[in-house]
């Protein structure tokens, strides 16, 4: 019996999202009550799914469901530490963003297909979190990249359109490149499970060039979706998806489906001391620190906010790759704790600038002067994230950037720190005139009442509470993140644990 829970746990936390998604496609639009009913079932189902399997890993079970797929390649799904730290991530946000959603869409059209696509797109990341080799992996990413389209072209405007044809371009054609990669060390080795070390070292002196190909194929693949140069143009474009959709795209769907595959294939498809032996390393770290300084100079230009906050994405997420190829545990702690850093940061600016849009029609960085009197805990919300960004301490912000500069110097690279200096220096330049317009910059006109959705109960200065609360809740996360790092349940905690695995420390 214990056997068959452990088995079927991973299946169902897939199947929890899954199924009321499936089903809120079969509702009229005026069935909101029912909509929102399944919404929240799935959410509180998976919440405690994923808090069962917590509690099975700390008690040293392990989760496991397999399925013959392919030949040498099952269809498995698992719990481990890593899966674990991106599941929860991933649940926790879609809770947020499913509250978001609802007021946010209050009276939009369209939204049983909104909402049924967007728990695919969870469910799809929630596969691809829990995969337990690479064929299952590449058949979750391809998924999440068929949910996500109809969401990015959600509002079926020619600007929505054309952003789709651009996602979809980038991203089938990353898959494709993923698919070649995965066949090809399938074609060596089979697709046995990850394991903490790789399973690639027999195979180091007979097959290297056929190993470097493979991992060229597999990162050019993923880092599509990481956003990594130059293979990050579809990000800024997609921008004009809903409020909900970007804080999805930004903070855990897809951009880390795309470092969440890195990091699998680095630490357990090749292992550290393969990919150093095959010099891989050196290429990810240069390009993963060229895409942070570039992300942040292309950030400094946008005078648009949502565009500025997807540049700053397309910098930011690199830093869980430069963690990465540094190749060592402190800098690999960083940047497994910026996964989570950098999602609840990010999910909350983009709260912020959807409350902004909704509630004032403020689209562009000049049209924010005094909005935080106005909205004086959304402007609150969007300063503690834009502080962590810069990595001002104690925010979760400053505890990864500070793991990843000494894991640099562990690792022999110091000028790293140089890079991480310049990007932080960016990072304050285009987050703190935000700021300093938003408190201290006087409003140009007066503030109109709000959209009749989004104003709330009469003489409220804020926007809708379904629209505030998740602001303010992940918000709150992402202070907490910095505050208790030192704890052992923090993002930081977990991931020490998830490295000293990997490393044998």
């Amino acid at each position: 019996m214990i056997a068959n829970w452990t088995n079927l746990l991973p299946l169902g936390i897939v199947l929890s999202s899954l199924l009321p998604g499936l089903l809120i496609f079969t509702l009229r639009e005026e069935q909101t009550r029912l909509r929102i009913a399944l919404n929240l079932f799935g959410v509180m189902l998976k919440l405690g799914l994923v808090g069962l399997m917590l509690w099975g890993v700390a008690q040293g079970l392990e989760f496991r469901f397999s399925l013959p797929f392919l030949p040498g390649g099952d269809l498995v799904l698992q719990g481990d530490a890593l899966s674990l730290q991106f599941v929860s991530l991933s649940t926790v946000l879609w809770l947020a963003t499913t509250i978001y959603a609802i007021g946010y869409l209050e009276d939009a059209p369209l939204r049983s297909r909104f909402f049924g696509y967007f728990s695919l797109c969870v469910s799809a990341t929630v596969g691809l979190a829990l995969a337990g080799n690479l064929v299952t992996f590449l058949l979750f990413y391809e998924l999440l990249t068929l949910a996500t389209f109809p969401l990015v072209v959600h509002r079926g405007t020619p600007q929505a359109l054309r952003a789709g044809r651009i996602y979809l371009t980038y991203t089938l054609g990353g898959g494709a490149l993923l698919l070649m990669g995965v066949a090809l060390l399938h074609s060596l080795t089979g697709s046995p499970e990850f394991s903490a070390g790789g399973y690639l070292q027999p195979l180091l002196e007979t097959r290297s060039v056929s190993l470097i190909l493979a991992f060229a194929l597999m990162i050019a693949g993923l880092g599509v979706k990481a956003a990594l140069l130059p293979l990050h143009g579809w990000l800024p474009q997609a921008m004009v998806a809903p409020a909900p959709v970007s804080a999805l795209l930004h903070a855990v769907a897809v951009v880390k489906a795309g470092a969440f595959g890195i990091v699998r294939v680095v630490y357990d498809v090749y292992g550290v001391e393969p990919v150093q032996a095959l010099g891989l390393h050196l290429p990810l770290l240069a390009l993963a620190a060229a895409t942070i300084i570039y992300g942040s100079l292309k950030a400094l230009q946008q005078q648009e906010l949502k565009k500025r906050l997807a540049y700053s994405t397309v910098s930011q997420v690199s830093y869980i790759t430069l963690g990465v190829a540094l190749m060592g545990p402190i800098a690999a702690v960083g940047a497994l704790a910026h996964l989570v850093h950098q999602g609840l940061m990010k999910v909350t600016l983009f709260y912020c600038a959807g409350n902004f849009a909704e509630t004032l029609g403020v689209h562009r960085i000049r049209e924010m002067d005094g909005i935080g009197q106005r909205m004086p805990l959304t402007m609150t919300a969007f300063t503690l994230a834009a502080l962590g960004m810069i990595g001002v301490p104690p925010t979760a912000g400053f505890i990864s950037k500070w793991y990843l500069g000494l894991g640099a110097l562990e690792s022999g690279w110091p000028i790293i720190l140089l890079v991480l200096v310049i990007s932080g220096l960016l990072n304050a330049a285009y987050f703190l005139p935000l700021i300093y317009r938003g408190w201290f910059a006087a409003p140009k006109t007066e503030w109109p009442a709000g959209k009749a959705a989004h104003a709330g109960r009469p003489g409220w200065r804020e926007t809708h509470w379904m629209l505030l609360a998740p602001t303010l809740f992940t918000a709150v996360l992402a202070l907490l993140a910095g505050i208790l790092a030192g704890t052992g349940f923090s993002p930081l905690g977990w991931s020490e644990l998830i490295i000293n695995r990997e490393f044998g420390l």
